[in-house]
């Protein structure tokens, strides 16, 4: 009787220490990784990759963004890499708070190195905002990213403007019209900063073009802009993703579940004919 329960408390040290030690070996592979991927390039490899990874003994997920202590992560490794070394970021995020996105695309843009921003899936908001910093954007030829136009709340900037053309002023509550002050100012604000970090792709005309259409509500916020939208405006832009950043992104994975939204036999597949 005493064996089994000693078996059964083992059991259950074990069961509780797996999640923390898978986490750790995984931790340890993307730090192997991404040294490979810096000699190879001679640079500073950075990640910004937010997922629903499980991430506690208890293996809950937690939805991620991008937050303050992000920005100190990001600033104080690229304080840490020399001026003139070539930093490659990696982000794959669906957005998150504007001063952090904005104390890392002004780092970035502050930086005396060559910048490379990799978005291998997508970067929208926020992470769109940081690759707009870079000297060259390498994105997977699916990748998005998305819109800059400021949200307050649930709602969008402009559309909270556009309340006060559409009314007459004293049919509109005092609330909507503070909130249209302050995303007036919020537009105009992320409106200089995304010029400022377009000055670095083209001449401050185009910059100034290329300004309202993220910022200025064209598109839904979640609207994917494309790599074909992206060079049209006259940034930056290639495909020319390393395969090493697919390997990384595989050492990012989602939580577990009893069965797989998606399912495919790993490997390259070739045509080939069919047979009986």
């Amino acid at each position: 009787m005493e064996n089994l329960s000693q078996f059964f408390w083992i059991f259950i040290i074990i069961t509780a220490l797996t999640p923390y030690l898978q986490q750790q070996i995984l931790r340890a592979g993307r730090t192997r990784k991404m040294a490979e991927l810096e000699r190879k390039r001679g640079s500073r490899v950075i990640t910004l990759i937010h997922r629903q990874e499980a991430v506690n003994l208890l293996g809950v997920p937690l939805t991620r963004f991008i937050n303050i202590e992000d920005s100190e992560q990001v600033l104080t490794a690229i304080r840490l890499t020399c001026k003139d070394c070539p930093i490659d970021l990696i982000i794959h995020t669906p957005g998150g708070l504007v001063l952090a996105s904005e104390q890392i695309a002004e780092a970035l843009l502050r930086h005396s190195g060559k910048v490379t921003v990799f978005v291998p899936h997508y970067a929208m908001s926020g992470g769109t905002l940081i690759a707009m910093a870079a000297d060259e954007l390498v994105m997977d030829q699916n990748a998005v990213l998305g819109p800059l136009d400021p949200q307050l709340g649930q709602y969008p900037a402009t559309s909270i403007l556009k309340v006060l053309d559409r009314k007459p002023i004293k049919e509109v509550d005092d609330q909507t019209i503070i909130l249209a002050d302050v995303a007036a100012k919020a537009l105009s604000q992320v409106r200089i900063t995304v010029r400022n970090l377009l000055k670095k792709h083209m001449d401050d005309e185009a910059a100034d073009k290329t300004a309202d259409l993220l910022t200025q509500g064209t598109w839904t916020h979640d609207y994917p802009i494309d790599v074909d939208q992206i060079a049209s405006m006259g940034i930056n832009v290639n495909t020319d993703m390393p395969a090493e950043i697919y390997s990384l992104m595989s050492m990012y994975p989602q939580p577990r579940t009893s069965r797989p939204s998606v399912e495919y036999n790993p490997g390259p597949v070739y045509p080939t004919s069919p047979k009986d």
